[in-house]
C-alpha cells in the first residue's frame, strides 16, 4: 500500500507541475557561421493551439509578425516575435522571482508586455526603458529574451516590480540559456533544470567552433530525447515507450522557433522596413516540434504561409492541426497517464519512417533554398 501510495503521488506530480515551461537561448553573432544572432524558444504551454500572424503597424507603431495562441481573435498577446525595425523577443515563465503576493489573476501579462514592446521597441535598450516606464505590478514573472539589428542581446529576468540584465556580451562563448527558473532569483526553487542541461550538452561542441545555426536548434535540439541526469539519448535506445520527463521537446511543446537577425549595423541610418523584410527570417515549426515542417516566416503582409495563420474554426492553423494529429500517433494512449508515455518508433525507427527521420531532410532543404533567396537577394 506505502508503495503503491508513492507512485500516485508521484504521477500526481508530473500532472501538477506548471504547463509554461520553455527551453530558450539567444546565440551572439560570434557564434554562428553567418554572423548573425538568434534568437530561440521552444515554447511548452497548455494552449495546444498556436498561429503565426502579421500586424500592421497603426499610429506610428512597429509592424510585426508573431506566434499566437489560436483563441487569440484580437492578436493582443504575442508570445514570439520581431517587428519591422529588427527588435526580436521571447520568453519563458520563471518560478523563482515574485516576492510579493499579488493575486494570480493580475498575473500572465507576459504577452500583453511582448505585444507592446514589439509595437515601440528598435533596441535592446528600448526594451529596458519600457519595462522601467511599466505600471507596477507589471504581472509578470518571467526571462525575456530580445535581439535587435545592432547585434545586441540580452535577457531581462522580472518580476512585478524589478528586473535583472543579463547581457549577451558578457556570456560565455556568446550564449544565453534559459529554462524555468531566473538567476537571480532564489537559488533552488524553479523548473527547467534537466532542460538546461541538455541544450547546453547539445550546443557546447558547436559553440566552441562559432557554429551554432537556427537548423541546429530546430532539427536538434528540439527533436533531441538527451536526458542530462540520465546520460543517455533515449533516440538510440531499445525502448519503445519513454516517459516524457525532462527532455526538450514535452507533451506540451507546441513550436519550435528560431529568429534570425541580420549581420550587426551600425547606425539606424540602415535600417528599413526593406531592409529587415530581407534580413530577418523568423524559422517556424509549429506543433509538437519532433513533428513539425519548418517555414520560413518574414516581416511583411505576405510574409507568412497560409498554413501558419488561424484561418480554421476557433483560430486554428491548418499546420497546426496537421501536426496536432501527428502527435496525437506519439502519444497514442489516452487513458490514465497515458500522456505521459512516447511511442518512440513513431519518431525513430530502423526502417527509417519515423518522423524525425523523415521531417529533418525535408526541414534541412527548407532552410538550404530559403537561406539562399535570402542571401542572393530573391
Amino acid at each position: 500500500m506505502i508503495k503503491r501510495l508513492i507512485l500516485s503521488v508521484c504521477f500526481g506530480l508530473l500532472t501538477v507541475l506548471p504547463s509554461l515551461c520553455c527551453t530558450s537561448a539567444i546565440i551572439g553573432a560570434e557564434a554562428n557561421p553567418y554572423g548573425r544572432p538568434l534568437l530561440w524558444k521552444n515554447r511548452d504551454t497548455s494552449n495546444i493551439d498556436n498561429k503565426v500572424e502579421y500586424v500592421e503597424g497603426k499610429n506610428g507603431e512597429h509592424s510585426y509578425v508573431a506566434l499566437f495562441n489560436a483563441q487569440d481573435r484580437k492578436l493582443q498577446e504575442a508570445w514570439m516575435g520581431m517587428n519591422d525595425s529588427g527588435f526580436a523577443i521571447m520568453n519563458t515563465a520563471s518560478y523563482n522571482l515574485k516576492d510579493d503576493k499579488v493575486s494570480s489573476k493580475l498575473m500572465d501579462k507576459e504577452g500583453f508586455v511582448m505585444t507592446k514592446a514589439l509595437k515601440k521597441c528598435v533596441t535592446v535598450d528600448d526594451f529596458e526603458q519600457l519595462l522601467k516606464s511599466l505600471p507596477r505590478p507589471m504581472g509578470v514573472e518571467a526571462n525575456f529574451g530580445v535581439i535587435d539589428a545592432f547585434g545586441n542581446g540580452a535577457f531581462f529576468e522580472t518580476n512585478n516590480h524589478s528586473f535583472t540584465r543579463f547581457n549577451l556580451s558578457d556570456a560565455k562563448d556568446h550564449i544565453l540559456v534559459r529554462t524555468n527558473y531566473s538567476k537571480s532569483g532564489r537559488p533552488n526553487e524553479g523548473y527547467g533544470f534537466v532542460r538546461e542541461a541538455n541544450a547546453c550538452h547539445i550546443l557546447e561542441p558547436y559553440a566552441a567552433k562559432g557554429e551554432i545555426t537556427p537548423e541546429l536548434l530546430t532539427e536538434t535540439v528540439s527533436r533531441s530525447f538527451w536526458h542530462d541526469m540520465k546520460q543517455r539519448d533515449y533516440a538510440n535506445g531499445p525502448d519503445r515507450w519513454v516517459i516524457d520527463q525532462d527532455f526538450i521537446p514535452r507533451f506540451k511543446s507546441t513550436a519550435t522557433i528560431v529568429i534570425e537577425g541580420c549581420k550587426p549595423i551600425s547606425s539606424k541610418s540602415e535600417l528599413s522596413k526593406q531592409f529587415i523584410e530581407n534580413e530577418y527570417i523568423m524559422w517556424t515549426g509549429l506543433g509538437y516540434p519532433p513533428c513539425s515542417e519548418i517555414m520560413a516566416v518574414r516581416c511583411m503582409s505576405e510574409g507568412v504561409d497560409e498554413a501558419l495563420k488561424g484561418s480554421l474554426p476557433n483560430g486554428h492553423s491548418t499546420q497546426g492541426d496537421k501536426v496536432k494529429a501527428r502527435r496525437a500517433e506519439v502519444f497514442p494512449i489516452t487513458k490514465g497517464n497515458g500522456e505521459k508515455y512516447i511511442d518512440m518508433s513513431r519518431l525513430f525507427n530502423e526502417e527509417g519512417t519515423g518522423y524525425v527521420q523523415t521531417l529533418v531532410p525535408i526541414n534541412l532543404a527548407t532552410y538550404k533554398r530559403e537561406r539562399e533567396r535570402r542571401d542572393n537577394g530573391k
